[in-house]
């Protein structure tokens, strides 16, 4: 906010299906016969409403963003259709063979679920009916592209909109990272991982988690670890329970109401709560974020970070999990990075 009235260098441009390359005073100039409402539009014709949404097709991939250039996105509003497991999002900067993020569209917008539920937070809102948006700033030198892979079996409708500017980048800026994994379940007595093997110096700016609790009673014991620049048997920083770590406490109960509290803050939240419907929908499942914005965790060389699955057992004894999780590490860090583990298939990405 207080940098709202300063006069920075930068140029404003927005690319969506109405102006795919984002040009200067090119918006809603589709023809009308190229445009795919051209039905809806026939009465009023060019620079109507033509062009607003894209129909991606089985086993495609589409190009949403393709800037030439030095700047940095500043937003990024989309609706998605269709199972939101089965179209991949990634991002390359500058000529990267490998992508820097690499996400299911619904995880990276934190609904790994495939439903919606409200979540308000700085860097990431999703509003009603599922407009989700992010506003993770994600500079770049040369060059960001980034695509859509369909893995659905039809075509799907997609509106999005990307909005950024053009601008010097400072040499102290990192590049924007998100990394996807998942296990389900997890094998007893192993600590799930959310991120390993980045090389580089950087910052980790956020947590996403879909979790979903294969066992009866409290899943959220665990602790979460962050090894860094050297860590080996013990880590740095080391949490005291699960839902300690996404700013909640004692089981996220919420005893006035009964049952859980879902929040949504704009650092954390455990804003999804989804309850077995007494037949086929048997697990309860969990969405929740941790941002750490206003305490980025920095690392000079490297940074590992995991997560125990514990609940209890008889006797007052940890009982490690075998749950289905989920999770989107978030960070930023200078180029070139290590290339991700590879992503599950469609199967691997299934909600069953």
């Amino acid at each position: 906010m207080l940098n709202l009235s300063k006069l920075e260098k930068k140029i404003s441009r927005s690319i969506c299906p109405e102006n795919y390359r984002g040009e200067k005073g090119k918006g809603g100039a589709c023809p009308l016969e190229e445009g795919n409402a051209r039905l809806a539009a026939r009465d009023l014709g060019k620079g109507w409403k033509v062009n607003p949404y894209i129909i991606l097709q089985p086993g495609e991939i589409f190009t949403i963003a393709d800037i030439e250039g030095s700047g940095i996105i500043e937003h990024i509003w989309l609706t998605p259709t269709g199972n939101w497991r089965n179209v991949i999002l990634r991002m390359y900067w500058d000529d990267e063979e490998t992508p820097s993020v690499e996400c299911p569209v619904g995880d990276f917008f934190c609904m790994g679920w495939g439903e919606y539920a409200p979540l308000s937070s700085l860097p990431v809102c999703v509003n009603p009916g599922s407009a989700f948006n992010c506003y993770w700033p994600m500079p770049f030198r040369k060059r960001c592209r980034m695509t859509l892979e369909s893995r659905e079996e039809e075509p799907r409708y997609y509106y999005y909109q990307i909005d950024y500017c053009l601008c010097d980048v400072a040499t102290d800026e990192a590049y924007f990272h998100a990394q996807f994994r998942r296990i389900n379940p997890l094998p007893y007595k192993e600590v799930y991982t959310i991120l390993d093997g980045v090389k580089g110096k950087g910052k980790y700016v956020g947590t996403y988690m879909a979790w979903g609790s294969n066992n009866t009673g409290w899943w959220g014991e665990g602790e979460i670890k962050f090894y860094m620049d050297g860590d080996k048997e013990y880590p740095t920083i080391c949490g005291t329970g699960t839902e300690d770590y996404f700013c909640g406490s004692y089981n996220f109960e919420d005893k006035a109401m009964g049952g859980y509290g879902v929040y949504s803050t704009p650092h954390a939240g455990f804003h999804q709560v989804i309850k077995p419907d007494g037949l086929y929908r048997s697990q309860t499942r969990f969405g929740m974020y941790r941002w750490h914005i206003a305490d980025p965790i920095y690392f000079e060389e490297e940074l590992k970070v995991n997560i125990q699955a514990l609940g209890w057992r008889s006797g007052g004894r940890y009982l490690p999990l075998q749950d289905d999780i989920a999770s989107v590490a978030f960070w930023y860090q200078t180029l070139p990075h290590e290339a991700f583990p590879h992503l599950p298939d469609r199967d691997g990405l299934e909600v069953i």
